[in-house]
């Protein structure tokens, strides 16, 4: 009975991928296989990545976006514009930004809403991928079981207070029985 206690429940990692020109996602699907931990869905335009985000705001999974970015000053700005709307939509959500390999501190600094990673394309791409998504999901359960503790420590404190509280009361009220 205690066995099943003393588990938590996974948190699964939900990926979306925004690829237009399907050049990393069929890789990032292969990569992030495994069902019980990852859910992972592969959209083509805005519209389908809002509703894939949409399907996945539930307690138990941490969303991230891995968009793929060309270096056109418009595809910039439509890049940043979905990161404001899904930043918007739920904080918590991690954005990936696949960059051209010589821009990437440009597109860095040029951004207006901030990526968490910036990933430059070249043939190590999907093993950075697959590091960051890795530390991205560390931190978030990190974050989970720190609130947690804090929750828990808060809990034990009240009660213990409450049992001191109780005690000098009644030691006051009832002092034949101390």
């Amino acid at each position: 009975m205690l066995a099943g206690f003393s588990q938590m429940k996974i948190v699964k990692t939900h990926i979306v991928c925004l690829d237009d020109h399907k050049t990393f996602s069929e890789e990032v699907r292969n990569r992030f296989s495994d069902a019980e931990k990852y859910i992972v869905k592969i959209t083509h335009n805005r519209e389908d990545l809002m509703r894939a985000l949409n399907n996945g705001k539930e307690t138990d999974i941490f969303s991230i976006v891995i968009m793929g970015l060309s270096d056109s000053r418009e595809n910039i700005e439509y890049t940043d514009s979905i990161i404001s709307d899904i930043k918007e939509y739920n904080p918590e959500t991690a954005i990936l930004l696949i960059t051209p390999q010589d821009k990437t501190e440009d597109i860095r600094n040029s951004m207006k809403s901030k990526a968490d990673t910036f990933i430059p394309r070249n043939t190590n791409t999907i093993l950075r991928i697959h590091n960051s998504v890795k530390k991205l999901v560390s931190e978030h359960n990190l974050l989970l079981y720190t609130r947690r503790k804090k929750l828990s420590t808060i809990i034990l404190v009240t009660f213990i207070a409450a049992s001191l509280l109780f005690l000098l009361l009644s030691r006051f009220l009832m002092p034949g029985y101390f």
